[in-house]
């Protein structure tokens, strides 16, 4: 049967080869029988710039989605919060197409909107002003006509930053705005909804205004591997 798998927040780094190893297996065992696997964000921990490709570790990553795609099944890439700067050489050289955040597509016949799933976080303000800021184009710009290692430095910064804001925040502001999830679904017609982003793995029903809408929280990779399977009879969650 046709079918569609949706992963996100792998977090892929040369510190975790543990996690690079489950992936690589997903990629030749399970991802190959499908039609389509979308990556929603947070494939890689950073992504300083595509000028890192020749890194020996990214390299692994992409010659094996690299492999996924010339075998027939169709790779989907979306930015995260973590690798927002991935762009075309990246995307070209793994055979894949980048997705704008958020997408709305038609899969398996039920109308699906995919996202990362960050920007449902509204109640996080001081994320939403960062993530604004670094997603323009000026910006990012400037970012990367500095030299790469000097990005890597940055990068490691700012994650000792957010490690130290998250202390402070508490569970609530770190997930989902329920406000911006019943907006985001009444604005796109009232779809299927697939995210990542808040390692909250859960199906959501929402009712609302006659209709009812899936919302499905995918899981991260830290623990343990796990991805969605969609098909024409519905979705659902498999750990590996």
């Amino acid at each position: 049967m046709k079918h569609s798998l949706f992963i996100s927040d792998l977090h892929l780094s040369v510190d975790r080869p543990e996690v690079f190893s489950a992936f690589a297996k997903f990629l030749v065992t399970t991802a190959a029988q499908a039609d389509s696997l979308y990556i929603l964000g947070d494939l890689f921990e950073h992504w300083a710039g595509d000028d890192d490709l020749d890194d020996p570790f990214n390299r692994q990553v992409v010659s094996a989605l690299a492999n996924l795609s010339s075998g027939g099944t169709a790779l989907y890439l979306m930015h995260g919060n973590r690798d927002f700067l991935m762009g075309e050489a990246l995307v070209t050289a793994c055979g894949a197409h980048l997705l704008p955040d958020p997408s709305l597509r038609v899969i398996h016949g039920v109308a699906t909107l995919l996202m990362h799933g960050d920007t449902l976080c509204s109640d996080d303000t001081a994320y939403m002003t960062f993530r604004e800021q670094v997603r323009e184009a000026a910006w990012q710009q400037n970012f990367l006509s500095q030299p790469l290692t000097q990005r890597k430095a940055q990068i490691e910064q700012l994650r000792e930053q957010s490690r130290l804001a998250q202390r402070q925040k508490t569970a609530e502001i770190m997930d989902v705005n329920a406000e911006s999830v019943i907006n985001t679904l009444r604005q796109r017609d009232y779809p299927r909804l697939i995210h990542g982003h808040t390692h909250r793995p859960a199906l959501h029903v929402h009712e609302m205004d006659g209709h009812r809408c899936e919302r499905w929280v995918l899981a991260d990779w830290y623990e343990q591997g796990s991805y969605l399977r969609c098909d024409e009879h519905g979705c659902t969650a498999i750990k590996i």
